[in-house]
């Protein structure tokens, strides 16, 4: 679900993965035509290193 919403609404995931200032910052980005296709990308790859973050979280128990 996240990785659709990285696609169409990519500063929304900032908001659901706790970095609000990053969110802003890829909304900021996205409000132009040609920046749409970077805050994508940029959306995905800080979906992926939140999921990997919470993935070794889980190994070491620290959740």
């Amino acid at each position: 679900m996240r990785l659709l919403l990285a696609i169409f609404l990519p500063f929304m995931v900032f908001f659901t993965i706790g970095r609000p200032i990053a969110g802003i910052v890829c909304l900021i980005l996205q409000l132009t035509l040609i920046g749409w296709l970077p805050a994508a990308l940029w959306a995905v790859y800080a979906l992926s290193q939140y999921k990997t973050d919470r993935k070794i979280e889980d190994a070491l128990g620290k959740r």
